[in-house]
């Protein structure tokens, strides 16, 4: 590359670096459970959103919803105006502006009243996830421009890797500052304003080496009223006339399929450990730090191995890849529990009650259940009293009687809890609940990791925690492999003449995408339980990984071409 060149792509790389940030510091670490508990204490366990009673991570979901379909609906009419008017780069300014100065403004929240934060954060987020999926547009449809078809792949993956090694140093750095400070309200608002300015800060090094395409034959004056005619017809045209890049359809609808499945298994996975596994949220957290590191690397082998195979295939591997990796997590299971430690409620007879030790602050979560427990027993349990969420407070035990002690372990035997108890008339006694994360059997595949828990997990002794970081190290080399190469699969495909309005069809498979899986999911978790719910996502992506099959990569890139030059004036059938 000359240096110029180096210095362009360069500088499409480090928006990735920069707009990182709010992907994981914000949206994945710190702002949800922020906002729930501002929620919580605003509303306790549910507060009307739109005219509608929600829980604070239904009115959470809402926020990124809303961000993405508007986006998605109205992307490839916007793609056809900035293919006839040199605006991409104005545009990812604009939608840089909103998206960074939103995030920045969600650090305001705490100087309006109580019961206006969580409303604050909420229309704020809202904002900062519209900026992000409409400078995605645009950013995207940059890609073609960056370099000729064969080096698609290494600038492509150079730039998720960018993002995963700028977002995953922030938040090391914020994780420091908010574990240092046990969290406190400052530094809390100093990690998301600063992720704010961290995505503006170094997206000025794309403004200024990232030149505007050039445009032939740009249209001079259009009004918006004329912007939006023309978007919406050329839009419909293009569907109408899909089989002049049925190559490209097919790849885009294969796309739909396995991103689908990808997006979901990423967005679902911190709910399926929490719920299905049992891990905490600081387990969580490391792992997300640590798909991040192991994704930077990982996002150049899959350049070097789509170099020696070719992108469809290094692609499709990847695909197969994430079906193993969902077959892997169906197996995973925490040990049986063997030592009275291990268990969530710890009683010991003290000669005269059971004293109660509570393992964890966080068992019990905002659900109805949760909350029946809540009161049911709290008169034993060190519940806080003076709050609107379910924690216990710190240092304090429990204190119950024989009765009571016999009662409340009975009651566990339908919950997601274990109790152990040691001394007494119940000396040695336990109960896992039949919800409990170690409970396995009554699941419709709950023989894979039973069977595995005792010829695998058992055996070498290796705790659920491990199991997971094992799951997250290879999502993480997965990761950066199969975004990147998706991309530049579909970029070496696209006539750099009509980028962002293709590109704003593939952000609209993308986050049209985002609804299907998750509501396959929430049906199967219902019908069936979570591990059931967890193999269906692998359908969708062996789906699209089959669907690679009809994918002529050489036919799309001629198409795409032969688009270019009609479009240029370069051939006869100009118009």
């Amino acid at each position: 590359m000359s240096g110029e060149k180096d210095k362009a792509v360069r500088g499409y790389c480090m928006y990735d670096w920069g707009k990182s940030a709010f992907e994981t510091s914000v949206t994945t670490a710190i702002l949800p459970a922020w906002f729930a508990a501002l929620f919580l204490e605003a509303n306790g366990l549910t507060g009307t959103v739109i005219g509608i009673e929600m829980t604070s991570d239904a009115a959470w979901s809402l926020a990124v919803t809303l961000g993405t379909l508007m986006v998605a609906i109205v992307s490839p009419s916007i793609g056809v105006v900035a293919d006839r008017k040199r605006i991409k780069m104005v545009a990812l300014k604009w939608m840089t502006w909103l998206g960074a100065g939103s995030v920045f403004l969600i650090a305001l929240a705490p100087v309006f009243d109580i019961s206006f934060q969580w409303v604050w954060i909420f229309v704020t987020f809202l904002l900062a996830n519209i900026g992000l999926n409409a400078a995605g547009v645009f950013y995207n449809a940059l890609l073609p421009y960056q370099g000729e078809d064969h080096e698609m792949d290494a600038i492509s993956n150079k730039a998720y890797a960018y993002g995963y090694l700028g977002g995953g140093l922030l938040l090391v750095a914020h994780l420091g500052l908010l574990f240092s400070t046990d969290f406190a309200l400052w530094a809390t608002q100093v990690a998301i304003a600063s992720s704010g300015i961290w995505w503006f800060g170094f997206a000025w090094y794309t403004f200024a080496y990232v030149a505007e395409p050039e445009i032939e034959n740009e249209i001079q004056d259009l009004t918006i009223a004329e912007a939006t005619k023309l978007g919406v017809s050329e839009v419909a045209n293009t569907l109408s006339e899909w089989r002049n890049f049925k190559t490209l359809f097919i790849y885009m609808f294969a796309y739909f399929l396995f991103i689908d499945g990808i997006n979901s298994v990423t967005s679902l996975a911190g709910a399926f450990g929490i719920a299905v596994l049992g891990l905490t949220m600081g387990e969580l957290i490391l792992t997300i730090l640590i798909i991040q590191f192991v994704a930077f690397p990982s996002a150049f082998f899959f350049t070097w191995l789509a170099g020696r195979w070719s992108t469809k295939r290094a692609l499709t591997f990847s695909l197969v890849m994430w079906c193993v990796m969902i077959v892997g997590a169906m197996s995973f299971a925490p040990l049986e529990l063997e030592n009275h430690e291990e268990y969530d409620f710890q009683a010991d007879w003290d000669g005269e009650s059971y004293i109660i030790k509570v393992q964890s602050l966080d068992l019990v979560g905002m659900g109805d259940e949760d909350q029946q427990f809540k009161e049911d027993w709290l008169h034993i349990l060190p519940f806080c009293t003076d709050c609107n969420n379910n924690d216990f407070d710190e240092g304090i035990n429990g204190s119950a009687d024989t009765e009571n002690m016999s009662a409340f372990m009975v009651a566990n035997e339908v919950t997601r809890y274990s109790v152990s108890v040691e001394g007494g008339s119940l000396d040695k006694s336990t109960m896992v609940g039949t919800h409990h994360p170690t409970s396995l059997g009554d699941g419709k595949l709950d023989f894979i990791p039973e069977t595995v828990r005792t010829y695998v997990w058992a055996p070498l002794n290796m705790a659920v925690f491990w199991q997971w970081l094992m799951l997250g190290c290879l999502a993480g080399v997965l990761m950066g492999g199969s975004q990147g190469l998706a991309r530049s699969l579909f970029g070496q495909m696209v006539p750099e003449t009509r980028s962002t309005e293709f590109f704003g069809f593939f952000g609209f498979f993308g986050k049209v995408a985002a609804f299907m899986g998750p509501m396959i999911y929430t049906a199967l978790s219902v019908m069936y339980d979570s591990r059931v719910a967890i193999a269906s996502l692998a359908i969708l992506i062996i789906s699209g990984t089959v669907m690679m099959k009809w994918v002529d990569v050489e036919d799309g890139i001629a198409v795409a071409q032969a688009e270019d030059a009609r479009n240029r004036g370069l051939t006869s059938s100009e118009e």
